[in-house]
């Protein structure tokens, strides 16, 4: 009998649970292991961030789903990966051996990189985990009652842009209806070299979209932004040209800021010789396995995948959803293709597909594949996404809870865009 360990409990981790129980059946033990004992919709954080929709809405406690598809589960966070004895142990004192193991645990948030930045020994805000937007919240309601300048963007190193662009329409939007909009200036400020670059080089003409969009809404951008350091109600940022010379010092004034860190493997995953990238994270081959570990496999957030192009100000690729998806499918292959003795062959995707709320609004992207060029490379603008990403979300849930192994992006999501085909 195999074991195979998953560490993580997210969107990629537990699809990777259920397809991995499904295919291998009672003969094999899968167990997963998450610093967290719930799963956790990462999409649906902005809307949270502003009260649109509550905690409990998007998360659930995962042990009784896992334990009814006669998955193990074990809530505590993992101190040490001995790959060579092919041995986790786990904070809580366990000791956990396995035959295959998937890394799946999302990144580490890097906020340490930019002295006075996240939300705990920081002055800035995150939407990166609902604890995160739960406090953004907290602190937003104390900003509606003296309001005043608020930031939104990214760090330096910053890889998931999507979602700073979406709580930038989203904080917009919600302020509006407040009717207290024209107290409040926004600027957005990123390392991209560009609006709408995404991490990705842009995708069709979301450069002219998402500036047409801010212009729009008065918000105010800073690109090729370095921010070095915040202080109480101060943001320093240069900003520098396309050969990354400085070119502007800048001290914005704030009231409120939301800015995405930069992403790092977590690290008792860095910590293993050979296994990761000088950043932490998880390096794969084209079957999703480490090339120095070959029964260790890796998915999402936590895998090394080269940026897209150099951009002055460093910035990373994003995984999307689909992308993510497509990698545990391919893990599971794998792994059942050797437990039976035979190579695994099994490939992942590697485009991107985002869905992004603006509030009343939202935008659709495609790259495929995510790297240039491209088979296919567009966006589209409407009320649709909105309202598909309000329904995505419920339906994610349900499939989560309900522990069908089947792809949820490629059959839906895909099929809401009019696409069928990706190769």
């Amino acid at each position: 009998m195999a074991h195979i360990v998953v560490l993580g409990a997210g969107i990629g981790g537990m699809p990777a649970a259920y397809e991995l129980k499904a295919k291998l059946g009672a003969q094999h033990q899968v167990t997963v292991v998450s610093a967290v004992d719930y799963f956790q919709f990462v999409p649906s954080n902005p809307w949270v961030a502003v009260g649109w929709t509550k905690r409990e809405k998007i998360t659930f406690p995962v042990r009784p789903f896992l334990e009814k598809k006669g998955i193990g589960f074990i809530g505590s966070p993992v101190s040490r990966i001995e790959a060579e004895a092919n041995t986790v142990h786990l904070a809580n004192g366990d000791a956990l051996h396995y035959d295959y193991l998937v890394i799946t645990t999302g990144p580490r948030l890097a906020f340490e990189e930019v002295p006075g930045a996240g939300p705990t020994d920081g002055f800035t805000q995150s939407i990166c985990s609902v604890d995160h937007a739960e406090h953004t919240w907290e602190a937003y309601q104390r900003f509606l009652d003296d309001p005043g300048p608020v930031i939104i963007g990214a760090m330096p190193g910053a890889s998931c842009f999507g979602p700073a662009y979406e709580f930038t329409f989203i904080l917009n939007r919600d302020l509006r209806k407040r009717r207290l909009r024209k107290k409040v200036p926004i600027t957005y400020v990123t390392s991209e070299p560009y609006i709408g670059h995404l991490g990705l080089g842009g995708v069709g003409d979301s450069k002219g979209m998402m500036e047409s969009e801010f212009r729009n809404n008065d918000i105010k951008w800073i690109t090729n932004a370095r921010v070095t350091k915040v202080e109480p109600g101060k943001m320093f940022a240069t900003e520098v040209d396309m050969a990354g010379n400085p070119v502007k010092e800048h001290e914005l004034p704030y009231k409120f800021s939301m800015m995405l860190p930069s992403f790092k493997g977590v690290d008792a995953v860095a910590k293993v010789e050979g296994l990761c990238n000088p950043r932490g994270f998880v390096l794969i081959d084209e079957h999703q396995r480490s090339p120095k570990y070959p029964n260790i496999f890796a998915a999402g957030v936590c895998v090394a995948i080269p940026p897209v192009e150099a951009t002055p100000v460093p910035t990373g690729a994003p995984k999307t959803g689909y992308m993510i998806e497509t990698m545990v499918t391919a893990i599971v292959d794998n792994i059942c293709a050797d437990i039976a003795g035979e190579k695994g062959t099994a490939k992942g995707s590697w485009n991107a597909i985002c869905l992004a709320d603006m509030g009343d609004s939202g935008a659709a992207f495609v790259a495929l594949p995510q790297i240039p060029p491209r088979n296919a490379n567009w966006m589209r603008k409407g009320k649709w996404v909105h309202y598909a990403k309000i329904a995505f979300e419920k339906y994610f849930m349900y499939k989560m809870k309900s522990g069908s192994p089947e792809p949820i992006f490629e059959k839906y999501v895909l099929r809401a865009m009019g696409i069928e085909r990706l190769d």
